[in-house]
């Protein structure tokens, strides 16, 4: 089994690890003797521009997230503000 190729299995330690047969993109799949674009230390593509896309799917989820979390905080902000105002209101008219 010393012969073994490391595309043949998944490795026996880490199930939930991905299998490196296919391109994570676009699910060609990955010969052994042809070129393998690696992405975050353990994600394959057979080629740059699979890489890229990817890597530019990222980008664009980062950036929508980002803005989520913006979005969540100024309405998160707004409403205490508004809860601060309206306890002001309360303790002076009394």
């Amino acid at each position: 089994m010393a012969s073994a190729f490391f595309f043949d299995a998944e490795p026996l330690c880490e199930p939930s690890a991905p299998a490196l047969d296919a391109c994570a993109l676009c699910a060609k799949p990955l010969g052994r003797d042809s070129d393998i674009f690696m992405y975050r230390g353990d994600t394959p593509f057979c080629s740059e521009e699979c890489r890229h896309e990817q890597m530019q799917l990222d980008a664009i989820r980062a950036r929508q997230a980002a803005r989520s979390a913006a979005r969540r905080q100024q309405l998160y902000s707004s409403g205490t503000e508004t809860r601060h105002q309206e306890s002001r209101k309360v303790s002076v008219a009394s």
